[in-house]
């Protein structure tokens, strides 16, 4: 009878996750974890055994492969992926007098990748496209399939910490595009690629230059909405029409025209000139200078830009800016307070994942030629995408953190393009640092 009243006195343990769903990568340093909430009344929770009992697929991660640490009511688990592919682990908690109850976490492993220490997965989404250091290790990361601007920890994979959405406050319902951004003071401008969709149809809501005000910094980081302008791609078109058409983007905005081709029309970078808050180059991907194989990448400064956002004015450029990248256009251009510019140089074609990528320093005036930096590896998913901050160029050994556009990587092996996804804690972009001086 006594030990009847004994187990009577307990209750039916309870177990909560903090996701159902994780995201890890084979050899990964820092790959996200999940909180464990277990409790069971009458019974102290430190006291509680917690284990991962099963794996439906152990060439992806066995119940060995799981770490669970802590005291007390919640526990942190951690996976070491060992293969590419999803498991379902069943996650049990144990009362003291042997009830137990279960969750299951559906986990998910993409292949390593080169520089595995270095790198870091931002989950969430999977086509981070412009990214902004607002310091303390902390940046705001845009998407160009969505026009959510999410506050990552730069040091650690996981979810984001903040995000913003001002799609009503600009006025858009369809995905910006958002392809480049640059700060001055405590305002960030993005853009959207101002170009037509793959399919050569104007979407409106790509015509979108925006601005947030920045408060706070780190993780205290907080955005508000400045204002917008929806007219930058028409403004270039016109301009370059009244100066001869040197750079072709009548043409390459016209109807039918897909942006990602030699002669086509798609921005994808956005810094200002040095020493300047007035002055932004817009950086193309598309088209080339000329648009022939070899062509020079292309700069055209928009020298008005904060009267643009500020007033409606129309924007107003100045001399086009032509680098030779080694035949790659722009992907993207970022520079540090000391007027010193990484250029991500990239294919301007759709489909280059393979392509060559490559890291160009520059002193952004526009009569010096950039200097390449380094080759960056094509072999692992994802196109480099976005340079966060530029460190001192002039220190050997200085590095910086890369990301990539992961939104077309088949990740886990099963065919389906990451943006395409189901559950958002399984998408993901890769920060990776890289040494760029020698």
């Amino acid at each position: 009878m006594g030990s009847q009243a004994q187990a009577a006195s307990y209750g039916t343990p309870s177990i909560a996750l903090s996701a159902g769903y994780l995201s890890g990568a084979v050899a990964a340093t820092g790959d996200p974890t999940v909180n464990v909430t277990v409790g069971q009344s009458g019974a102290d929770a430190g006291a509680l055994a917690v284990t991962v009992t099963a794996s439906t697929k152990t060439s992806v991660a066995t119940t060995g492969d799981v770490t669970v640490t802590g005291t007390g009511a919640t526990r942190r688990l951690a996976v070491a992926a060992r293969g590419r592919g999803y498991t379902d682990l069943t996650v049990k908690v144990t009362g003291v007098d042997g009830q137990a109850a279960t969750k299951t976490l559906h986990y998910a492993a993409s292949a390593g990748v080169q520089q595995g220490v270095d790198s870091r997965y931002f989950t969430g989404s999977s086509d981070a496209s412009a990214a902004v250091d607002v310091g303390g290790g902390y940046v705001v990361v845009a998407d160009d399939e969505s026009n959510v601007l999410r506050l990552y920890d730069r040091s650690s994979s996981g979810a984001p910490l903040k995000t913003w959405d001002f799609s009503s406050r600009i006025g858009v319902s369809k995905e910006i595009d958002i392809e480049g951004a640059a700060r001055a003071g405590d305002t960030i401008y993005w853009t959207g690629s101002l170009g037509n969709n793959k399919d050569g149809e104007y979407k409106p809501a790509r015509n979108t230059l925006f601005t947030t005000r920045v408060s706070g910094s780190g993780a205290t980081t907080a955005l508000s909405y400045g204002g917008s302008y929806k007219k930058l791609r028409d403004d270039l078109v016109a301009w370059d029409e009244a100066h001869g058409d040197r750079c072709g983007f009548a043409a390459g905005t016209a109807d039918g025209k897909a942006p990602k081709e030699i002669d086509g029309f798609n921005v994808e970078g956005l810094e200002f000139a040095p020493g300047s808050t007035t002055t932004a180059y817009v950086g193309f991907r598309a088209p080339l200078a000329p648009a022939v194989s070899g062509g020079k990448a292309l700069l055209v400064p928009v020298t008005n830009i904060d009267k643009v956002v500020g007033s409606g004015a129309t924007a107003v450029f100045g001399t086009p800016i032509e680098l030779d990248l080694g035949g790659l256009a722009i992907r993207d251009v970022r520079k540090n307070a000391a007027n010193q510019y990484l250029i991500v140089a990239g294919s301007w074609a759709a489909d280059d994942n393979t392509d060559p990528y490559a890291l160009y320093s520059w002193d952004g005036n526009p009569a010096h030629a950039p200097a390449k930096a380094r080759d960056l590896p094509t072999s692992d998913p994802g196109g480099w995408e976005a340079v966060i901050d530029v460190p001192d160029l002039t220190t050997p050994g200085a590095r910086a953190q890369l990301l990539t556009d992961n939104g077309s990587a088949d990740l886990y092996g099963d065919g389906t393009e990451a943006k395409d996804l189901t559950h958002p804690e399984w998408k993901k972009s890769r920060g990776t640092w890289f040494t760029v001086t020698g």
